[in-house]
């Protein structure tokens, strides 16, 4: 493996010589992007953010837990009809949107490989701080993210077994199941303290909820900085790439939010299969990528999953804004719409009292 390395380097030296896109210590360069060495700074600062992020992750976790009540969790788990519909999003339409999309911009075999790992994956965790955020059915949320990451050891090999075949042999990608059962773990245990909580005191789960859910969005803004941080290599890669990053998860919020509401879903429901079905577990992604490629196929889209992730998250903050917005027009629309008819209601009583010398009725009172 040294002798490996080794030679990457010295033949990667004379083209980061000629090149001013990559540093001269970069193990793959081809003059447009290149792969760094991992060097001990970046590991340490890996496992302590990661480590920090991980306590964070919990925290907010068990905070979103407080905000379900048990009696409406099992009521979707008894009838499962909006889970059934987040499914059809989740495994459904994001793995055939990442093969239409592979096919319309012609990308190459293992970049379409790569946007067919996104679009398999389960969804990630930071829906539940958006949907908190947009009036969302945390009940659905919660339930919706923890069958999709526990079904995706089943569908996740499935959908690239049937997506996968035109490009590569499916059986070269690593699927990382502990990955996945950490996951799956370190949703369920959190959420289940949050919601005993909520149960026991939910005085005290309304206050823990508002601090978690401002802890959550530092968490999805330090995710991305910490993203583009570990990422040293340059960030000159295809621009269909950027394109399909940009393009893929508008589409999920889009597409589901159309589905779940084709199905007769209520507008907060809606809302809450949408971006489920947008946001993708990206960490996930990037580590079945880590494990299923070599460091020259990872030279071509090793960057793709942070791409999605960044995008993913403008696009939420796009959608809360705008729902933002929306709401407090509503509100003060509806107010002075309450506002008219109480002056018109007070008139016409005022007036009715004079005519009838005074009398008010106890209906109008």
């Amino acid at each position: 493996m040294q002798t490996y390395l080794l030679s990457q380097q010295l033949n990667a030296r004379p083209l980061a010589e000629n090149s001013t896109a990559c540093p001269a210590n970069a193990t793959i360069c081809n003059g447009t992007s290149c792969v760094l060495p991992e060097d001990n700074f970046n590991e340490t600062l890996s496992v302590v953010l990661s480590t920090v992020l991980t306590i964070m992750l919990a925290l907010v976790m068990f905070s979103m837990g407080c905000n379900v009540e048990l009696r409406k969790f099992w009521g979707h788990i008894k009838r499962p009809w909006g889970i059934f519909v987040g499914f059809l999003c989740q495994f459904g339409i994001m793995p055939l949107t990442a093969f239409l999309l592979s096919l319309a911009f012609n990308v190459l075999p293992i970049q379409a490989v790569v946007v067919l790992i996104m679009g398999c994956c389960p969804g990630g965790t930071a829906s539940n701080v958006i949907a908190y955020w947009v009036d969302g059915d945390m009940d659905l949320s919660i339930s919706m993210t923890t069958c999709s990451t526990l079904l995706a050891m089943g569908m996740m090999p499935l959908c690239l077994f049937v997506y996968t075949k035109m490009w590569t042999d499916s059986e070269a990608i690593v699927l990382p199941y502990d990955s996945i059962g950490i996951s799956l773990v370190a949703l369920v245990i959190p959420v289940s303290f949050g919601i005993y909580v909520n149960h026991k005191w939910p005085s005290k789960a309304k206050i823990i909820l508002k601090i978690g859910s401002i802890v959550g969005a530092i968490l999805i803004v330090l995710i991305a900085v910490v993203g583009g941080v570990l990422y040293k290599g340059s960030w000159i890669i295809s621009p269909k790439l950027w394109i399909i990053g940009t393009i893929f998860p508008a589409a999920g919020y889009s597409l589901g939010f159309f589905l779940a509401r084709v199905a007769g879903l209520s507008w907060h429901r809606c809302r809450t299969v949408s971006l489920e079905t947008g946001m993708q577990n990206t960490q996930l992604c990037s580590t079945i990528v880590q494990l299923s490629f070599s460091p020259e196929q990872l030279e071509l889209m090793f960057t793709f999953p942070l791409i999605y992730s960044i995008f993913q998250l403008l696009l939420a903050l796009l959608i809360l804004g705008g729902y933002r917005v929306y709401r407090r027009f509503r509100v003060k629309t509806n107010t002075d719409v309450e506002k008219t008819d109480e002056k018109e209601d007070s008139k016409s009583t005022s007036s009715h009292a004079k005519i009838n010398g005074g009398f008010v009725s106890n209906e109008t009172k």
